[in-house]
């Protein structure tokens, strides 16, 4: 009898992973407002069939690959963006930080003669240096994020027009390696083959470490089954996008350097302390301090690697553009940049989102400028679509926030 009774509890430590399971998982879901990532996912497969209908040429091979090299500059600013966001804070100033960012890489490569990689790493210093002083700001004076951002957007716009200096512009030279790198290098054809086994196994080894720790704590596990033909789907669709981009240019560097970066930075906020330290300040910073965690160094960490992704994204943008203007981080990279952010999913309330959010809400945002300009309709359609779909994003947030404040209190 106990033998049976053993039995029917190793029975119920496997999850159910069938359709109708997971149909069950997702009504749930809905119903207590978690959505995740579901409507950004939706409503990218929405625009590309509707600019598909419009225009094939939209999903050919070779404007997806321009899309994603696009995609990149932006979406690398949008990653510390979504970071203070989790704080339940915000950085205006990431535009003019790029721009800021580009012009001591512009200036020290092409006036001074530094190396490539020290023009580089004084770009990305510039941006870090920014990040402390804003962080430090905060913490110890009490500034609001809104107002030191803002000042800052004024403030370090004026000083990359100071270190522009009179011609406004600075080419990059022809022969620059960061040209090459954010234009010109894709991966070969078979290393996108092995890329795409890599990133299956590797999500292979990742849940079966989970399972196994969840099993010895009596949790309840997917069943084997169920992972591998995850590992084999996931390994079939990343193959299957090399494929198809490998019939124009390929996977480009710079796209895949932002991904990994993506990943990377997901690793760090869902498997380390510091990680969950940014998730609980967003969501109680008062019960995070009576909880011993360190809450000025959570800050100070958070605006130091938002203002630095945003260097990055500048040096990325010099690269892309071969050159750095007094415009450069000004338009509307700031407001994609935050926009991507939040149609990704990545709550403006502080303590929900992922990562993930500025790859998938870039996606969005660029997918809607490559469609309409293929459809060739005026630019000022493309600022009230994008409003349109931010003030949406916005909405189901507050929506599903204000879900799961019922269904908590029920």
């Amino acid at each position: 009898m106990s033998e049976r009774f053993a039995d029917r509890a190793d029975e119920r430590l496997v999850v159910d992973t069938s359709p109708r399971a997971m149909l069950t998982n997702l009504n749930r879901r809905l119903r207590s407002g978690d959505l995740g990532m579901i409507p950004v996912v939706v409503g990218l497969g929405v625009i590309w069939i509707v600019f598909y209908a419009l225009n094939p040429r939209f999903l050919s091979s070779r404007n997806l690959v321009e899309l994603s090299l696009d995609s990149a500059t932006i979406g690398m600013i949008s990653v510390g963006i979504v970071l203070i966001l989790l704080l339940g804070e915000i950085d205006l100033s990431v535009g003019s930080v790029s721009g800021l960012s580009g012009a001591v890489l512009a200036v020290t490569l092409v006036y001074h003669d530094w190396p490539l990689l020290g023009s580089i790493l004084a770009a990305l210093c510039t941006g870090l240096a920014i990040g402390v002083f804003y962080g430090l700001l905060y913490t110890r004076f009490g500034v609001p994020s809104f107002v030191i951002t803002l000042a800052g957007l004024l403030a370090f716009l004026g000083a990359q027009l100071n270190v522009l200096g009179s011609n406004g512009t600075v080419n990059l030279p022809g022969n620059s390696a960061l040209i090459d790198f954010a234009n010109f290098t894709f991966l070969p054809p078979w290393a996108s083959y092995v890329l795409a086994v890599a990133v299956g196994l590797a999500y292979l080894l990742g849940r079966m470490r989970t399972v196994r720790r969840r099993a010895a704590a009596n949790l309840s596990t997917p069943g084997l089954q169920s992972v591998v033909v995850r590992a084999v789907l996931i390994t079939a669709a990343v193959a299957g996008v090399a494929w198809y981009l490998n019939i124009d240019r390929g996977i480009g560097a710079m796209p895949l350097l932002w991904v990994g970066v993506i990943v990377g930075m997901d690793f760090l906020l869902r498997r380390t302390t510091w990680g969950r330290h940014v998730f609980a300040v967003g969501g109680n910073e008062e019960a995070s301090r009576r909880a011993g965690i360190g809450v000025d160094r959570v800050y100070l960490s958070v605006f130091a690697l938002t203002s630095m992704f945003a260097a990055l994204g500048g040096v990325l943008a010099a690269g892309r553009l071969q050159a750095v203007s007094q415009t450069s981080g000004g338009t509307d990279t700031n407001l994609m940049a935050i926009a991507a952010a939040v149609i990704g999913g990545t709550s403006l309330f502080g303590g929900r989102g992922s990562v993930y959010s500025a790859l998938f809400g870039m996606l969005v945002l660029q997918s809607i400028t490559s469609g309409l300009n293929l459809v060739g309709v005026d630019a000022y359609v493309r600022y009230m679509v994008t409003g349109a779909v931010l003030l949406l994003a916005v909405t189901i947030d507050s929506l599903s926030r204000q879900a799961r404040k019922s269904s908590g209190s029920g």
